[in-house]
């Protein structure tokens, strides 16, 4: 993990893969790491300072899960997916929301391979999520303070030549921006399920989206070199990392820091 403050660049060697993050009340960090959640608190001063507190297990009894996507949602509860490990993906993975008040609840969202795409409406009553082997985007009605969800529907099915959805945020219009992996782009699609924004992005596989800058009208998209050829990664050497657009005409959404205080 790399943190850039200025025009320093510190680093610190983390005890095992992260899958997702989030940043706290507190300014400690949330991170899922491979079977558990934890708070780290970072001591800028110090490069090998970790000062690391386990919050919760995850799956400990399926050892072939790993957490992946997650995102807090408007009431700044963390929320996560497992995937399978395995190569012949199963559906053993779940989506979960936690929270220090309430600790780990699963969402009754059944199971999944790969879940990626968790994000929500501005008000938060709309949870959006998908297993990306499946091809869609999900959405749902959701509760945070009871951690349930109802009225389950299809939100965006993927034509087989646009590549499969990653992750997902929503800006201050309530639309959805999706990184397409395959495809090598980042679609905006409106409430209704419409592309309406195409960002070509300059390697396959983008992974995320994400808002900044001043009224969060920056766009970064971070992106993967795996399941790419010799080829293509001669031809795009700067594969796995990050890309940038200013968007003149449209503001993010900034994420809720998690509730750890």
């Amino acid at each position: 993990m790399h943190v850039v403050e200025a025009s320093s660049t510190h680093s610190w060697t983390l005890p095992e893969r992260v899958g997702s993050l989030a940043m706290s009340q507190s300014g400690r960090v949330l991170l899922g790491g491979e079977k558990r959640l934890c708070l780290l608190d970072i001591d800028m001063s110090v490069d090998s300072a970790l000062n690391i507190t386990p919050l919760a297990s995850v799956e400990p009894t399926v050892p072939q899960t790993r957490v992946n996507d997650g995102r807090t949602d408007r009431h700044g509860n963390f929320v996560f997916g497992t995937l399978d490990e395995a190569e012949h993906k199963a559906f053993i993975g779940s989506f979960y929301q936690y929270s220090m008040k309430h600790g780990l609840r699963r969402l009754d969202l059944g199971g999944v391979r790969i879940p990626n795409s968790i994000c929500f409406s501005p008000d938060g009553r709309t949870m959006y999520y998908c297993d990306s082997l499946d091809g869609r985007i999900m959405q749902c009605e959701y509760d945070a303070d009871s951690a349930s969800v109802r009225h389950i529907r299809e939100f965006v099915r993927f034509a087989d030549e646009q590549g499969l959805p990653d992750g997902s945020v929503v800006d201050a219009q309530g639309c959805l921006w999706n990184a397409a992996w395959g495809a090598g782009c980042v679609r905006r699609y409106t409430t209704r399920g419409t592309v309406d924004l195409v960002f070509e992005v300059p390697t396959p596989n983008p992974t995320c989206p994400a808002f900044g800058g001043p009224g969060y009208q920056d766009l970064f998209i971070t992106s993967s070199r795996q399941e790419m050829t010799i080829e293509q990664l001669e031809r795009t050497p700067h594969a796995g990392g990050v890309y940038h657009y200013h968007l003149d005409d449209v503001a993010g959404l900034a994420d809720e820091l998690f509730r750890d205080v």
